[in-house]
């Protein structure tokens, strides 16, 4: 028998520009044995920037503009980590993330593109919405849209400051969407003209097209001061505004820099013409936020996507120790540039062109782009869990029983670390060790849950587990005080499982904490996939020490739930590429909310009965609660859904535990034909879903509103309780 797959190196990619997206699809196609690709970017969806004029326009719909970089990942067998990167240090190999633990790396390449430079000017970062990131302005931009569109307010000025292509065209699809309104759009440009870079004729047919569009547009005027509501210029004149968009020059991160990477006079990462920085060879760049020395160039988009394939095949190679391909820019290249309607001006050297015509040959070459990323291929590419040729690895099998486990020191050493961090809920002297005290007295409760891995992301895993351990304590009335950790860690190089045993358990331990409970050591294995539980401990909430349980309903009570349903249907779309990134992670928000609080006011409000939600589907959890005496009656139309998940169901796309969870269904009585996907929602499996509440009908409107006032905006009566005798039957409508 051949020993299972082993990760032995990691690779990251920060940043979801557009070398990146079609590197990570090249190297998907042909996996590096032995290799974990990582991506990071602060949300599931990139913009791609030539079309992005169109989306603010209404040419495009938010999906066709957008790499879904969560079902990219996906399909390449990538982890995806929604996050924002604020620090580099190459010396360790460690990246810094906003609000979670630092990650490592052996290979590193940053695409995290360029932002507008605000600092130079007093108030810009205060007053203005910037161009990047786009989720920004996309969300100004709407709401400005919504507001100037509902309301018809007279006279609203919108001030854009720029005066190069981007700036240009986003004034241009501004006027476009809001033609027929009472809205003046005011571009200001500090140089003497607009588009110095290009030739006269391109500037002359978008001067023509602002003029056509209404666009007043102001030369020579340098914004020296933002106030609120007031541009102050360099000549000493005011200028009013009502909404300000920002598209100066671009700038870096500061982090760049802030590493001791050799940079450019404007803070870019500089690197070689195999987009390697020349002080660490480990670490590459490419798009905007990097810089050949060798062959500067203006921050444009074609270059990073020219970049991608080089980028690909410098990584595979350096990864194999071959020979790296050297990167050589185009002097000059075709510039497209929308002008507000279904027309466009090319640029290049002398040549220009302008016209509708010039319009679809731009919307044809970027759909072109953007179907690489929509139609994957597909079969999906094997996950990077292969063996490098010259790693080492033994072909003995690995063994079974506890010569499984992890190293001995590193879950012990792991929670000595996080013990810094989490001080108080992780252990303490003796952490680790295969037995520990119960911090807690009186009546103990006590549960375990267990779950394989479901998002790849490794400290989000840790959370969900977390909170869906703990929400079995809740749905009886306890406090949760202590709990003891079951870890399975894919086959892998001692320090890749280090690393993720460390990611798994600070996310974890955020949960833990925020619960006030102690994380007092667990056990540690390898196996084939991940998989993660918890024992948990708790004691009652109530200060008499009364205990919630799943049987105690009474004909009449109401039925409440508390979160949405949908995450089984959901998550077996994303599997299948047919989930939309937003919505996953959108439900992920949802099974990281604590159950405790539910749990208290559930107790407060005298309830008969609770249970949580979990796999086997409402209406098997329901059944739980009923018993064989008692019946109720749902309405479908009050079942609360993640976005997403009713549209999976639809297709036909369900979890695998739904097949049989939908055996229930002899149970149910329709006195009325119903939606069958809201049907099927009933079987639907849960993961870390919310609690149902029974509570009696005088109590239950005040519950209802309590829970949404209280971080349960999704709250509702589904249901009530009927008589005995109906033998547990369910009756929907």
């Amino acid at each position: 028998m051949l020993p299972p797959a082993e990760v032995r190196r990691d690779l990251v990619l920060v940043g979801g520009g557009h070398t990146h997206a079609l590197a990570l699809r090249m190297l998907a196609m042909r996996p590096v044995e032995g290799l974990r690709i990582t991506l990071i970017s602060p949300s599931s969806h990139t913009p791609y920037s030539g079309m992005l004029p169109g989306l603010v326009a209404g040419h495009y719909s938010f999906e066709e503009t957008h790499i879904d970089l969560a079902r990219l990942c996906q399909w390449a067998g990538v982890r995806f980590l929604a996050a924002e990167v604020t620090a580099l240090d190459p010396e360790s190999r460690r990246l810094s993330l906003a609000g979670r633990p630092d990650v490592h790396y052996d290979v590193l390449s940053l695409d995290i593109g360029s932002q507008p430079e605000l600092d130079s000017v007093p108030g810009a970062r205060a007053h203005a919405v910037p161009v990047k990131p786009v989720s920004g302005l996309w969300q100004r931009w709407q709401q400005l849209h919504e507001r100037v569109a509902q309301e018809h307010v007279s006279g609203r000025r919108v001030a854009v400051v720029g005066g190069g292509a981007g700036s240009v065209e986003l004034a241009l699809a501004m006027a476009h969407r809001l033609r027929g309104e009472q809205a003046a759009i005011e571009l200001w440009c500090g140089a003497p003209e607009i588009l110095q870079n290009y030739n006269r004729r391109a500037r002359r047919a978008a001067m023509t097209a602002l003029q056509q569009h209404a666009v007043e547009v102001q030369l020579a005027a340098r914004v020296e001061q933002v106030e609120p509501e007031r541009l102050v210029l360099a000549d000493g004149r005011d200028a009013p505004y009502d909404e300000l968009f920002w598209c100066t020059g671009a700038a870096a991160a500061g982090w760049v820099a802030a590493s001791g990477l050799p940079v450019d006079e404007a803070g870019f990462l500089a690197v070689r013409d195999t987009l390697q920085s020349p002080a660490d060879e480990r670490v590459f760049g490419a798009g905007d936020i990097a810089t050949q020395v060798n062959h500067p160039r203006p921050k444009a988009g074609v270059y990073a996507v020219r970049q991608g394939p080089v980028l690909a095949h410098n990584l595979r190679a350096f990864l194999l120790g071959k020979p790296l391909r050297e990167h050589r820019p185009q002097r000059r290249f075709l510039s497209l540039v929308s002008l507000g309607g279904r027309a466009a001006t090319a640029d290049k050297g002398p040549f220009s062109a302008t016209g509708p015509w010039v319009w679809r040959w731009k919307d044809r070459i970027d759909r072109k782009f953007m179907a690489r990323f929509e139609a994957l291929p597909d079969s999906m590419p094997l996950r990077y869990w292969g063996r490098l040729p010259d790693v080492g690895v033994s072909s003995q099998p690995p063994c079974g029983g506890c010569g499984a486990k992890v190293g001995a020191n590193a879950l012990a050493d792991v929670l000595a670390e996080l013990g810094v961090e989490f001080p108080g809920h992780c252990g303490g002297e003796g952490a680790g060790e295969d037995a520990a005290p119960i911090p807690a007295s009186g009546r103990i409760v006590q549960s375990l849950d267990l779950l394989r891995e479901l998002v790849a992301d490794p400290w989000l895993m840790g959370r969900i587990a977390a909170n869906h351990a703990l929400s079995d304590l809740y749905a009886c009335g306890a406090r949760p005080v202590s709990a003891l950790a079951a870890v399975t860690l894919p086959f892998a190089a001692g320090v890749i499982q280090r690393r993720d045993l460390k990611q798994l358990l600070a996310g974890a331990l955020r949960e833990f904490a925020a619960a006030g409970c102690v994380l007092t050591g667990g056990h540690s294995m390898q196996g084939r996939e991940l998989s993660i539980g918890f024992a948990v401990n708790g004691v009652a909430m109530a200060p008499d020490g009364r205990l919630l349980g799943k049987r105690g309903l009474r004909p009449g009570d109401l039925l409440l739930l508390t979160r949405p349903l949908g995450t089984g249907a959901l998550f077996a779309a994303h599997m299948q590429l047919a989930a939309d990134g937003r919505h996953v992670a959108a439900a992920i928000d949802r099974m990281l909310v604590s159950s405790g609080p539910a749990a208290a006011l559930a107790l407060a409000h005298g309830a008969s009965a609770c249970t949580d939600i979990t796999g086997f589907g409402l209406l098997g959890h329901l059944l739980e609660m009923l018993g064989p005496e008692l019946g109720a009656s749902l309405r479908l139309a009050h079942l609360p859904l993640l976005e997403g998940a009713l549209a999976a169901v639809d297709r036909g796309i369900v979890s695998t535990m739904h097949e049989s969870n939908a055996e229930a269904a002899a149970v149910l009585q329709q006195g009325s034909p119903v939606n069958d996907a809201r049907l099927q929602m009933l079987f639907d499996p849960q993961t870390s879903g919310g609690l149902l509440i029974g509570v009696a009908p005088g109590t239950a409107s005040r519950l209802c509103d309590e829970l949404r006032r209280g971080g349960y905006p999704e709250a509702v009566i589904i249901g009530e309780v009927t008589a005995p005798g109906v033998g547990g039957r369910v009756a929907v409508s």
